[in-house]
């Protein structure tokens, strides 16, 4: 099992990743441990994910979500809820 997620950054912008433990990765990125672009905009914040079969799909899923604009993004994140104590 595999997750993609959507963080937004402390600036408001979003940042789309893959991993395979959410929590951990989340931690890493609190802890500017995590990818370049999140390490200048801290704190981040999960706002969405999806899991996945593997990794594949979600590396795929990934590189979809990337290359939607801002507003499909913020549509696709729109009616999601990160359930409260999930990390």
């Amino acid at each position: 099992m595999a997750y993609t997620y959507i963080v937004q950054c402390a600036d408001g912008t979003f940042y789309t990743g893959w991993t395979t433990n959410l929590a951990t990765r989340m931690a890493a990125h609190n802890a500017g441990h995590g990818a370049r672009y999140t390490r200048s905009r801290l704190p981040v914040a999960l706002i969405y994910y999806e899991l996945q079969p593997n990794a594949s799909l979600a590396r795929k899923r990934e590189w979809a979500i990337k290359h939607m604009s801002r507003k499909a993004k913020e549509v696709l994140v729109a009616g999601f809820t990160v359930p409260e104590g999930y990390l």
